[in-house]
């Protein structure tokens, strides 16, 4: 990559072409071969117990946590939790666990369970619970981290005129599965393939209608809110015989959110990051620019070296591990995964109707149907142990039952 110095950066990772951006971005966005490894991240809203339509503040969470408290609460050293996992705090207080790379499914289930369960007893010492919506059920949203990035998307979102970013931070909690993008003749596969399951899984696992005290008319309203903001930032990749490439012409082609340097880190409205290299802001950006405009960037799958899959709801309790359950039995092979995309063909690109309707839609309904019977036929192959196996089709079953209700009352 050729790079250039500056007073403003003495290390030598000036940006002054494309072409540049687009090398870093090609490097690092894919990493290729035999997929093997999972992980997650369990975010949850926050509350009081007793009283969950309270807003909280930095300390209630922070004295609860104690050294488990995250860096950016000013912990100069988090403690990582007994599982391996790590905590974060989002901007309304959400709490997410993002564990370590499991070489199994399995491995992953009992890591994750022991650090839950962990997080949820030091809560409980300073009268606090974890939700259990992907979006909260009962306050309106209120963004208790004062930090220039927070600060930054607030301003960005809010002169949109749109509540939905301001919602999006502040109230929303998901469950994103981090799976191994997998070999390089079979990564166009497997990236089509974790988009094509999207929305019917959306819809299986939607668990997100209430918001604020009200309804908000749709199955995940924390989709609704994604699907609110600027769809350069938080849309679906499209979807080409080349993942590198439409991932590299998406990032280029999004807006900057923010700039960090000393004061307000705000920026102009809807510069690119492409006319940042360009010119059309006071300084060059760097390459660890680029890589933090990547960090701002939310579609429903993001590719940061293994694949990020980001559309699913937060579950109640350990319910969790239905949906990643699901989503690794349908990508436990070559076969099982053209299988399922065939299968979810009828509802690719749904996002709209899956987040509204959820499994009433009946396009999407019937996909998910068939995907979680296809499912549950090779959860086998998740290396899961045989209770918690049926706990997953147990939940599964539920939510299909739940959906064909739905599906009566929406014809």
């Amino acid at each position: 990559m050729t790079t250039e110095s500056s007073d403003d950066d003495p290390t030598g990772n000036v940006l002054r072409r494309l072409s540049d951006a687009a090398e870093h971005v090609s490097g690092i966005c894919f990493k290729t071969g035999p997929p093997r490894r999972v992980g997650a991240e369990l975010e949850w809203t926050t509350h009081r117990a007793g009283l969950p339509t309270a807003h909280l503040r930095v300390t209630d969470l922070s004295r609860a946590l104690g050294p488990y408290t995250p860096a950016n609460l000013g912990n100069a050293a988090p403690r990582a939790l007994p599982g391996g996992g790590t905590v974060t705090l989002e901007p309304g207080g959400q709490l997410e666990i993002s564990s370590a790379p499991a070489d199994s499914l399995a491995a992953l289930y009992a890591a994750v369970t022991v650090d839950q369960e962990f997080v949820a007893d030091l809560l409980a010492t300073g009268g606090l619970v974890l939700g259990d919506r992907g979006l909260d059920p009962y306050r309106p949203p209120v963004r208790i981290l004062d930090t220039p990035r927070y600060a930054a998307m607030q301003h960005a979102f809010d002169r949109t005129g749109s509540v939905a970013g301001r919602t999006m931070m502040c109230s929303t909690a998901g469950l994103q599965v981090c799976l191994d993008a997998g070999t390089a003749a079979r990564l166009p596969q497997r990236w089509a393939a974790v988009h094509d399951l999207g929305p019917p899984l959306l819809a299986a696992f939607a668990n997100s209608s209430g918001h604020a005290g009200g309804d908000t008319g749709w199955a995940s309203g924390r989709m609704a809110t994604w699907l609110g903001i600027d769809a350069r930032r938080s849309g679906e990749v499209p979807l080409t015989a080349d993942p590198t490439d439409a991932w590299t012409r998406y990032v280029l082609e999004a807006p900057v959110l923010c700039v960090r340097r000393n004061g307000h880190w705000d920026t102009p409205d809807g510069v690119t990051f492409a006319e940042w290299i360009g010119g059309a802001l006071p300084r060059p950006p760097t390459v660890d620019d680029l890589d933090y405009h990547i960090s701002t960037l939310f579609p429903p799958v993001r590719p940061r070296g293994y694949l990020e899959v980001r559309y699913l709801d937060a579950q109640p309790g350990t319910e969790w591990i239905a949906p990643v359950a699901v989503l690794c039995a349908l990508l436990a092979d070559d076969t099982v995964i053209d299988k399922a995309r065939d299968l979810a063909g009828p509802a690719a690109g749904r996002w709209q109707e899956a987040a509204r309707h959820g499994l009433a839609d009946p396009a999407t309904g019937a996909c998910a149907a068939d995907l979680i019977d296809l499912a549950c036929r090779h959860l086998d192959r998740t290396g899961l142990p045989g209770p918690v196996r049926d706990l997953v089709t147990g939940i599964a079953d539920r939510r299909l039952h739940a959906g064909a209700l739905r599906k009566d009352q929406y014809r």
